[in-house]
């Protein structure tokens, strides 16, 4: 008997060994699927990213990452509305998440709804108050914003003119792109 309960105890060592392999094998492999995702972005190739992003979601649908990624590489590819759809459906899924919350903000903002940015915006860092980039993209929405009701004032009315111009020329220098610093 004692024999038996050995035979049955080695059993399931090597049943929980193969287990925790299997575990490990598909840790490495999701590993290594998020870096070769990463490092098609990296050198500009959202298609292949995209595809890479499916083969990997075939197997394992609910990722949260790898769905994030294929959304970054939707954006990268020009294909708006697709990254629309699967950072929404991250958000709806895992609420929690501050980064599909920010990335739905700059799509949003680039085709003009600071609305809609802002409110992506606001609940990325409702989610996660140290998200630096998060605070500074809500900036600059608040920013663009100011922008548009001071240009709004002065149209309604002229008079506010001479105490608005300042605070358009301000927000004007803001809210120009930053040239890339020239490589040496």
């Amino acid at each position: 008997m004692p024999a038996r309960n050995a035979l049955s105890r080695a059993l399931r060592l090597l049943t929980l060994a193969a287990v925790l392999a299997t575990g490990a094998a598909h840790a490495d492999t999701s590993v290594d699927s998020y870096a070769a995702v990463n490092q098609l972005l990296r050198s500009g190739k959202p298609a292949e990213a995209i595809a890479r992003a499916d083969s990997y979601l075939a197997g394992n649908a609910r990722d949260p990452q790898m769905r994030f990624l294929k959304g970054v590489a939707q954006t990268d590819a020009g294909q708006t509305a697709d990254a629309v759809a699967t950072f929404t459906l991250l958000v709806e899924e895992y609420p929690e998440l501050a980064e599909p919350y920010n990335n739905l903000a700059v799509i949003y903002a680039g085709q003009g709804d600071l609305d809609k940015a802002r409110v992506a915006l606001e609940m990325a860092v409702r989610n996660n108050p140290t998200y630096a980039v998060a605070h500074e993209n809500l900036g600059d929405i608040h920013a663009r914003l100011a922008y548009q009701s001071y240009v709004r004032a002065q149209e309604l009315d002229p008079r506010v003119a001479a105490s608005v111009r300042p605070k358009l020329v301000q927000l004007r220098s803001l809210l120009q792109p930053v040239a890339p610093a020239a490589k040496k």
